[in-house]
């Protein structure tokens, strides 16, 4: 999982960053599940990056919300 850049998301459209946080949202809990059943290793730093992610993904989202009100 690579880091998200905040211009990257600025310019996708409100479907696509939508679409983008499901997905998000849907590794992690993956990612949480796995490191609950104890088979994750390398994977555990991934859970932190997916957790950053999703947050810079918010506030892009309630950014441009606050811009359109």
């Amino acid at each position: 999982m690579s880091r998200l850049k905040s211009k990257e998301l600025g310019k996708m459209d409100g479907e696509e960053r939508g679409r983008r946080l499901a997905e998000l949202r849907a590794e992690l809990s993956k990612l949480k599940a796995g490191a609950a059943r104890g088979t994750l290793r390398k994977e555990v730093g991934q859970i932190n990056a997916v957790k950053k992610n999703i947050a810079r993904m918010l506030t892009v989202i309630n950014a441009q919300r606050d811009e359109t009100s």
